[in-house]
C-alpha cells in the first residue's frame, strides 16, 4: 500500500494509476479515521467496482459545532494505516489541515433544505462543512466511483444530491449498515462508550426493529411508526433521544404515510455520546451486515 500527505503527489499517484497498460479506475473511500468494520466493507465495495482503492483519513473540522468532539474525535493514523493495508487499499492519504485549508475557506457549499432537517437542525452548519470538503476531496481524487455507508443516510443524500447538481463525473455508492452482534451500528464514537452506555445504546437498533415490526404489520402512520420507535428510546436507562422522524429519501421532508422507501431516522444521546441510525421502510434491517461477537 502506498501512504502519502501531499496533495501534488495524491494527484500524481492516482494519475500514474490510470495510465499505461494496466490503467485502472480510480474508487474512493473518504473517511475521518479510528477505522473499524464498517468501514472496511466500503473498501470491498470500492475494490468490487474498481481496481486501484484510495482512502482518505482527514478529521474535516468544518463540519464539527462549537462544543462538539473535534479535539477529542479518536486518532490512530498507525492503526488506520495497518487496517486499511490489510484491506487492499491501494493508497491511503492522510493530508494534513493546513494543506487542505490553508486559510479559512471563504467559499463553501450549501446544503439547502435538505441539510437543514434533522441532523443538520440538530447541528448547525455541519452538512455545509460535509459538502464543502467531500467537493474538495472529489476534486484532489478524482475518483470513477466513491462510496459511502448507509448508517449516514441523509449525508449519503446530500453527497448525491451534489454530486448530481454539479454534474460530478463520480458514481455515489452507498453501502448497507454494518452492525454488532446485538444490532448496534459501528461507528467511530461507540469508543466512547462505557460498558453501561454499551448496552444502552442498543436501544437505537431495537428502536427501528419495533417501527419495522409495526411498519410489516400493516402500519402506514407514520406518526404511530415513530412514536412507538421513540418509546423504546425514552424508556432506556441513560438514553435521551433527540429526533425520531419519517421522511422521504431524496429531500428528507417529513411525511405523513409511510410506504416502502420512507426512511426511518433516528438519534439519541446514551450517555454523553450522540449516536444515529435509520432504517428504511420495505428493505427492513436484514440486508445489514452484522459482526461476529
Amino acid at each position: 500500500m502506498q501512504v502519502t500527505v501531499g496533495l501534488d503527489d495524491l494527484r500524481g499517484r492516482v494519475r500514474d494509476a490510470r495510465r499505461g497498460a494496466g490503467a485502472r479506475a480510480v474508487s474512493f473511500v473518504p473517511t475521518m479515521g479510528a477505522l473499524h468494520a464498517g468501514h472496511l466493507s466500503l473498501v470491498r465495495a470500492a475494490r468490487s467496482r474498481a481496481g486501484f482503492v484510495v482512502l482518505s483519513v482527514f478529521v474535516n473540522p468544518l463540519q464539527f459545532g462549537p462544543g462538539e468532539d473535534f479535539a477529542r474525535y479518536p486518532r490512530d493514523l498507525e492503526r488506520d494505516t495497518r487496517l486499511a493495508a490489510g484491506a487492499g487499499v491501494d493508497l491511503l492519504w492522510a493530508p494534513e489541515s493546513a494543506a487542505m485549508y490553508p486559510a479559512p475557506p471563504r467559499v463553501t457549499v450549501s446544503p439547502g433544505g435538505a441539510g437543514e432537517r434533522l441532523e443538520g437542525a440538530s447541528r448547525p452548519g455541519h452538512f455545509g462543512g460535509v459538502l464543502t470538503v467531500v467537493l474538495k476531496l472529489f476534486e484532489l481524487v478524482a475518483p470513477d466511483v466513491a462510496v459511502f455507508g448507509r448508517k449516514d443516510f441523509q449525508q449519503a443524500a446530500l453527497i448525491r444530491a451534489m454530486a448530481r447538481d454539479f454534474n460530478l463525473p463520480v458514481e455515489i455508492v452507498v453501502a448497507p449498515t454494518v452492525r454488532e452482534h446485538d444490532g448496534l451500528a459501528l461507528s467511530s464514537r461507540n469508543v466512547y462508550l462505557d460498558a453501561a452506555a454499551r448496552t444502552s445504546a442498543t436501544a437505537l437498533y431495537r428502536a427501528l426493529r419495533r417501527a419495522v415490526e409495526l411498519f410489516r404489520g400493516g402500519e402506514r402512520r407514520a406518526l404511530a411508526l415513530t412514536d412507538a420507535a421513540r418509546h423504546v428510546l425514552a424508556g432506556t436507562p441513560g438514553v435521551s433521544p433527540d429526533y425520531v422522524a419519517c421522511a422521504a429519501p431524496g429531500d428528507l421532508a417529513p411525511v405523513e404515510v409511510a410506504d416502502e422507501g420512507t426512511v426511518l431516522l433516528v438519534a439519541a444521546r446514551v450517555g454523553a455520546t450522540r449516536l444515529i441510525d435509520n432504517v428504511v421502510l420495505g428493505e427492513g434491517l436484514e440486508g445489514d451486515v452484522h459482526v461476529s461477537r
